[in-house]
């Protein structure tokens, strides 16, 4: 049933990725990354991270994706919680070089201040370079609790962890030398 699932996920994921404005990442090779970002102004309380920049209500951020339906395809040969884990933390950590190369391209990069995701998988996000910060509204909260429930049946995560925003400054980014 899950595979398909993931099938009729896969077959809409196209419209969806329409209907959000979201652009591929790709690599060196034009292929597309794990990530789909699109711009967006942050509408949270004012955040300070851990290097100093203060990310202010209508900021100018980028918004990262993860392409689900292309992880979950990769992870569904992986039994162990832990070696996913592992897995989905070194395919982001191969996916930001082309992130900031998107950002130091970008024809607002003057403008843009960071890069904003919002998660349940946090672990390790910290030793990547993100700040990690709890969504202050209940009710989005709710809303992204809700929304992240078929990717969690999906991924056969047993459980749901809190949503949280994972930000990083541009400088960050770039400094970071991804």
């Amino acid at each position: 049933m899950k595979s398909y699932l993931l099938s009729v996920w896969n077959a809409l994921d196209p419209i969806y990725f329409r209907m959000t404005r979201l652009h591929y990442v790709t690599d060196h090779e034009k292929q597309n990354t794990l990530f789909r970002v699109r711009l967006t102004r942050y509408k949270g309380k004012s955040v300070v991270l851990n290097d100093g920049t203060v990310i202010n209500k209508n900021d100018l951020l980028i918004k990262i994706h993860l392409h689900n339906v292309k992880m979950l395809r990769e992870l569904n040969q992986i039994n162990s919680e832990m070696k996913r884990g592992v897995y989905v933390y070194h395919m982001v950590k191969r996916s930001l070089p082309r992130l900031a190369k998107f950002v130091r391209m970008h024809q607002k990069t003057n403008e843009i201040k960071g890069i904003i995701g919002i998660t349940t998988l946090y672990r390790g996000a910290d030793r990547l370079g993100f700040d990690i910060c709890p969504i202050g509204n209940f009710y989005y909260t709710l809303y992204k609790k809700l929304t992240f429930l078929p990717i969690n049946f999906l991924a056969n995560t047993p459980y749901l962890q809190q949503p949280v925003y994972l930000f990083m400054s541009k400088e960050q980014l770039l400094k970071r030398g991804f």
